[in-house]
């Protein structure tokens, strides 16, 4: 059989399938037509049920206020628990103390000045960037420098924390690991974009440089201002004629290196970003109202999130130990779950605190203009997405200065990708070992482990259907963190105290 009469042939089989169907849809409507016209009144007609999938039906907002009225039950059922088994616990000087370290040894207050200390690589890397811009000192030599200097900032909150461990409380030292995260991540994107501005500097000299140099008289110069000169006073004359009033010009952009001062890399270190720009979008004026309600909402966000901690999660946190470290998996996963509500709670208060509350907060006082915090993570189909969209200064961070220059210089995008996961898992073991003096490697194989969890999320995506690959991305988030938390915490007592907590 020829293509041309396989074609004819499939041409007429669509004709005969198009016709029956036309066909049945004519005797359905001329069999309804003829019960309506008959006496026993029918009602009854061809549909199917709303949870059928053929029926196309997908408005279920009263599932979802009853689902979220019967989550609010549960929450209040298990808070009136937690009143009737521990009394109300919620201390505010307790806050005080642990917010303003002033449990810290001999009140010298160690974590401030670690925190102050923390100006010296600061000021050594604008001096190291001051000196390759002007060729006092040579490329490879300031290169050393400065990675030794970032070197320093990572080890130096490990080794005074353990040298002096008793001196620091446990809200100091996860301080000062936080603060040292955030200053080598700025000063590493700080010397790399000054790197960058540099090389294209020196390879615009030398193409200039190669260039000849066009001769031309004083009487040429001369003429050429004159004609600049009137073309200005033309423009003017023309605006003043139509009735316009020339704006202000806009403000002149920063170029390489006049961006290398104090004033510029103090501003950087106080903007809401990871990213260093040498001109940053920024607002014109400050929105009163607008900063005050972050003002009030880092205010009541701090105090909601201290008394669920105080109230709801230590008590759980503590009551976990003893299932966890006998391996009873029954109590053990008992607990887990109970954890896990109160932790997700306040990991939910401390996003909004965070990435809207606070960094909007700082934004909005330094003009910085880009405000694209978080995206819509909660609406992730996979995990991938979700670590691409809930903490976008970070993500920003590591795809421009870790993902983008691998790829450039010849690794696979999943090698690249690896390789941030492992960054990542590096500074989320560190930010939880050093204040707890605690090295394992639960928090670094949490991490890894997202790489493959990312391969079954997709997978689910694909073949299941992309809301449970959603699903599987908040089970991660409820399930896992109250896990990691378990676990620390048992290390940390049987570190500390020798096992003497665990005798019921």
């Amino acid at each position: 059989m020829s293509p041309t009469d396989t074609n004819g042939n499939d041409l007429r089989s669509r004709i005969r399938r198009t016709q029956s169907v036309t066909r049945a849809e004519e005797i359905t409507d001329q069999e309804q037509k003829q019960r309506k016209s008959q006496p026993d009144k029918p009602i009854h007609k061809p549909q199917d049920s709303l949870f059928s999938w053929s029926s196309n039906f997908n408005d279920f907002s009263g599932l979802v206020n009853w689902g979220f009225l019967l989550l609010t039950m549960g929450g209040i059922r298990l808070l009136l628990e937690n009143f009737i088994k521990y009394g109300f616990r919620v201390d505010p000087m307790e806050w005080l103390i642990v917010l303003t370290g002033r449990n810290e040894g001999d009140s010298s207050y160690p974590s401030v000045v670690l925190a102050m200390y923390a100006s010296v690589p600061i000021v050594l890397c604008l001096l190291i960037e001051k000196g390759l811009s002007v060729d006092i000192i040579p490329e490879s030599t300031g290169k050393i420098g400065h990675v030794l200097n970032l070197v320093g900032v990572i080890l130096i909150p490990i080794v005074v924390i353990n040298l002096k461990g008793s001196s620091f409380s446990l809200m100091g030292s996860s301080s000062i690991c936080f603060l040292y995260c955030i200053v080598f991540t700025k000063l590493l994107s700080y010397v790399q974009v000054n790197l960058w501005c540099r090389t294209l500097q020196k390879s615009q000299k030398v193409s200039i440089s190669g260039k000849r140099r066009e001769s031309f008289s004083i009487a040429e110069f001369e003429r050429k201002q004159q004609r600049n000169s009137n073309a200005d006073q033309d423009e003017g004359l023309q605006m003043m004629m139509n009735g316009k009033v020339k704006d202000h010009e806009p403000a002149k952009l920063v170029e390489y290196p006049d961006n290398l001062n104090l004033r510029d890399l103090l501003y950087f270190l106080c903007a809401p970003t990871l990213c260093y720009e040498l001109n940053f979008p920024k607002t014109t004026r400050i929105r009163k109202r607008f900063l005050i309600k972050r003002i009030l909402e880092v205010v009541v966000g701090v105090n909601i999130a201290m008394a669920l901690f105080q109230q709801w999660m230590i008590p759980s946190v503590k009551n976990s130990l003893i299932p966890f470290s006998n391996m009873e998996f029954t109590k053990a996963t008992e607990r887990l779950l109970k954890l896990a509500i109160p932790n997700h709670f306040i990991w939910l208060c401390m996003f909004y605190l965070m990435f809207h509350s606070l960094l909007n907060l700082m934004g909005e006082i330094l003009h910085f203009a880009d405000r694209n915090f978080y995206n819509d993570w909660w609406n992730a189909n996979n995990v991938d997405t979700f670590w691409r969209t809930w903490n976008m200064p970070v993500h920003r961070w590591c795809v421009r200065h870790i993902y983008i220059p691998l790829v450039d210089i010849g690794y696979s995008r999943t090698t690249a990708a690896t390789v941030v996961f492992f960054i990542s898992a590096f500074f989320h073991e560190y930010l939880v070992s050093v204040p707890l003096k605690t090295f394992k490697i639960w928090a670094f194989l949490g991490m890894m482990s997202q790489i493959p969890l990312s391969f079954l999320s997709k997978f689910l995506e694909k073949n299941v259907g992309e809301r449970w690959g959603n699903i599987m991305v908040w089970a991660s988030l409820i399930l896992g963190q109250p896990l990691c938390i378990m676990v620390y915490y048992h290390d940390f007592v049987i570190q500390n105290y020798n096992n003497a907590i665990l005798v019921e």
